[in-house]
């Protein structure tokens, strides 16, 4: 599959997810064989305005030595203030430029941005043609079914995507409303697909090689994209690039989680310092240790420890335990 010249390995990719998908779980997910990955969300308008100041902003764009193909992902409902932004961050290693319509938080919403804008196809279209025009990297787009269940038009908006310059468009396939319950309807991405002649990502449900498979089967999508799923989970990408491969996979043992949480908070000490690393890396490690023998009395006890060091000792005599329970 390609994106406008480039051209992507076999496999999934990583969805942008805001406060998780830093260059740190980028790189982990990377490793274990993600075909290309999207960074968190970063405000345009609040790029222009902060013009580098904000120290999350410049760490949300850091990238790590062995990181693939990386989409930066950026959001707003300006189409001048998208604009410049696309165009002031072309050349900080990122091979293609992402636009969000489809984040449910209120926080964005509330400012009709994200997926508000499925409720303005004429808005997205402007947004999509002003970063195509301003930026020399390929433009993609994230969008979801629709605002609600008596408003699913993705087709349409994805239409408006590509005659706006778009080179290929990610589809969650639930609705805003839904946030992330129920089922995704993998019936909108197939309806996209339909619309549309650029490669169409799909998103929603996928949790194993075998549902990776199925999407493609189901929809005829070009391409996978997994969000939740890779949260304490890198391997999810071995498991898919294996089954589009026709080849054997096997899952991480306990010991593998709990030495990659360990590398994970490493990662993310270097990223942000030791004090923001731990809480970084709370939720992660909670994913991490989830389903193995003990966790829930592991998690209970973490939340009492406020030192890198303490924690980085329990990790160890937690895995330490999984050896022994082997």
């Amino acid at each position: 599959m390609k994106i406008g010249e480039i051209e992507l390995p076999a496999g999934a990719g990583l969805a942008p997810m805001a406060g998780v998908t830093d260059a740190a779980m980028r790189l982990l997910c990377f490793e274990q064989g993600a075909a290309w990955a999207v960074s968190e969300m970063l405000s345009a308008k609040g790029w222009i305005y902060s013009r580098g100041k904000n120290r999350n902003a410049v760490e949300l764009l850091s990238r790590l030595p062995g990181e693939g193909v990386g989409g930066l992902q950026l959001f707003g409902r300006e189409p001048e203030y998208v604009a410049r932004a696309a165009a002031e961050l072309e050349s900080r290693g990122f091979a293609f430029i992402d636009l969000n319509f489809g984040c449910p938080a209120p926080k964005i919403t509330g400012n009709g941005e994200g997926s508000a804008m499925m409720r303005e196809p004429a808005q997205i279209a402007r947004v999509v043609a002003a970063a195509v025009a301003a930026t020399r990297l390929p433009v993609t787009v994230k969008i979801r079914a629709g605002w609600d269940e008596a408003s699913v038009n993705a087709p349409e908006v994805a239409e408006l995507c590509e005659r706006a310059g778009a080179k290929a468009v990610a589809v969650h396939a639930r609705t805003r409303a839904q946030q992330y319950a129920g089922h995704a309807d993998w019936r909108i991405i197939r309806a996209v697909k339909a619309r549309v002649s650029i490669p169409v990502l799909g998103n929603g449900d996928v949790r194993s090689g075998a549902d990776a498979l199925r999407m493609i089967e189901e929809t005829g999508c070009d391409g996978v994209i997994v969000g939740r799923a890779a949260q304490g989970n890198p391997w999810i990408f071995g498991e898919i690039r294996a089954a589009m491969l026709g080849q054997s996979w096997r899952p991480p043992a306990p010991v593998e989680r709990v030495e990659t949480a360990l590398r994970h908070f490493e990662l993310e000490s270097a990223l942000h310092g030791e004090k923001r690393g731990l809480l970084e890396m709370r939720k992660h490690i909670a994913w991490y240790v989830a389903g193995l023998p003990g966790a829930s009395r592991f998690r209970q006890s973490l939340n009492a420890l406020t030192e890198p060091d303490a924690v980085r000792d329990a990790l160890r005599a937690f895995g330490s335990a999984c050896m022994a329970d082997a």
